[in-house]
């Protein structure tokens, strides 16, 4: 017989302490300083909805601000009435609830509530993942409960992806939580004065755009974004700006290099993880391919393979794939480029960069790709051929041809000469585009240049409108 070294009293002790509300209605007021993620929005529907018999599992990498939703979720369900007696939060990893069945800790909350009774009831397990086998102890919850709404959230994105498709299919709706965009800095930081309203004629017709009052101010903050913004907790702590290194890359590199990926793949060599991680991240937004990142991170062809699949599951990186000046696929995908998923995981690595850094180009385009990346309907391209390269290209899926191109720089010298875009124009050319997007500095307008219409928008306010159309387009 296996023994449980708590008693029941225990552990309804400490289901107690981490649910304060059963007795005073209220939540710890840390909590509440927090200003909520426009990803609230969306979540907060997704778990109020109770007509859809679905547990809703949270996910994302960590530090993004997935237990502080819960607890704004929580607050919300109390403000609109739901019973706070109703509402049980249990955070897995706490040493106490090792191995427990989760319907036994729905039972012992029910104990210690004084209520019987299982309708009408929000439960939330916090980390899910130190559960083993979570996902068949949540199913089976929801196959039990059917007036319960179960809500799981989790750090090992990877795991609980692959968890979820394999076993919760037409039980569970996957929500993943992304690291900040640049539009949710600027929302969270009240910066919302820098923003105005604005048109951008594109394409033939006059589009909704958002521009600045200021973009030497706004500049500024794009750079504090692409070091610290990607995690809620950073961008309002000065300290941990002064010392990424002991917060970013001890609390989330390290514990998903060492820690999550290791315990879900059984990789044995952590350190040759951790040795092409740091290649890719110097080298974000490079084009490689598997024999020149084999060679400078010293990792063998078929184990690199596996580990690109490991980190792009653990939403560390991202792998875009190339085109041809003709926006033609290759057969065999020899050259790709690999993409921090957040640029201020560089700086976690490395150091902070300015304005004036070397490595500024590189992280600006990792930056709006980043954004773009949120879109789970949407696949980026670029386009390389022996004389050129396009930054980031879109395939239309009605057609399979490209319906628009974007060239990401951190400078103002093609504003003024236009005809140095050589591979863009070719490639518009080629393609039958009569518009292109280049970003800027700080410089606004439109030029022709070989019957091409080419817009110039400064990279702040370029990725500002892709986060805000990103997170509006998944309403």
């Amino acid at each position: 017989m296996a023994l449980n070294p708590f008693s029941e009293e225990q552990i309804i002790a400490r289901l107690q302490f981490e649910n304060p509300w059963w007795s005073n209605g209220n939540l710890d007021p840390y909590y509440q300083t927090f200003k909520p993620r426009l990803y609230f929005n969306l979540f907060y529907p997704l778990i109020k909805n109770t007509s859809v018999h679905r547990a809703s599992v949270l996910m994302g990498p960590r530090r993004v601000g997935k237990t502080v939703m819960i607890y704004q979720t929580i607050q919300q369900l109390i403000y609109e009435g739901i019973s706070p007696q109703k509402i049980l939060f249990a955070s897995i990893e706490t040493p106490i609830y090792n191995n427990i069945p989760l319907e036994e800790l729905f039972s012992l909350a029910k104990k210690a509530v004084g209520d019987s009774d299982s309708t009408g009831w929000f439960v939330f397990f916090d980390e899910i993942q130190y559960l083993k086998e979570w996902e068949i102890h949540l199913k089976s919850l929801v196959d039990l409960y059917r007036n319960t709404k179960f809500i799981a959230s989790g750090s090992a994105a990877a795991a609980l992806k692959l968890k979820s498709n394999e076993s919760g299919a037409g039980r569970f709706t996957d929500f993943m939580l992304p690291p900040l965009t640049f539009y949710e800095f600027i929302h969270l930081k009240n910066l919302d004065a820098l923003i105005k309203a604005d048109t951008l004629n594109w394409k033939g017709n006059i589009a909704l755009f958002s521009s600045t009052t200021n973009i030497t101010e706004l500049n500024k903050h794009f750079i504090n974004y692409v070091n610290f913004g990607g995690y809620p907790e950073v961008i309002f702590n000065r300290e941990i700006q002064s010392n990424p290194d002991r917060f970013m890359r001890a609390d989330i590199i390290d514990k998903v290099l060492l820690r999550d990926l290791p315990g879900l793949y059984g990789i044995q060599d952590v350190q040759e993880l951790n040795s092409l991680f740091t290649t890719i991240a110097w080298n974000s937004g490079q084009e490689c391919s598997i024999d020149e990142l084999s060679k400078s991170s010293g990792v063998k062809k078929t184990t690199l393979r596996q580990y690109l699949s490991y980190l792009e599951a653990a939403f560390l990186v991202h792998i875009v794939k190339r085109v041809d000046q003709k926006a033609g696929r290759f057969q065999r995908e020899n050259f790709f480029k690999i993409y921090l998923t957040n640029p201020s995981l560089r700086s976690a690595l490395f150091a902070p960069i300015t304005a004036e850094s070397d490595g500024m180009g590189a992280i600006v385009e990792t930056a709006i790709f980043s954004q773009w990346m949120q879109r789970t309907s949407f696949i980026p391209y670029y386009a390389r051929w022996k004389n050129g390269e396009v930054d980031l290209v879109n395939i239309s899926r009605k057609n399979n041809k490209p319906d628009w191109a974007v060239e990401v720089k951190w400078s103002n010298r093609f504003f003024e000469a236009p005809n140095e875009l050589k591979s863009l124009c070719s490639f518009c050319e080629e393609n039958n585009l009569k518009e292109a997007l280049v970003t800027t500095i700080d410089k606004t307008g439109s030029k022709e240049y070989k019957e091409i219409q080419i817009q110039f928008i400064p990279a702040s306010v370029y990725a500002y409108n892709v986060g805000k159309n990103t997170l509006e387009s998944q309403k």
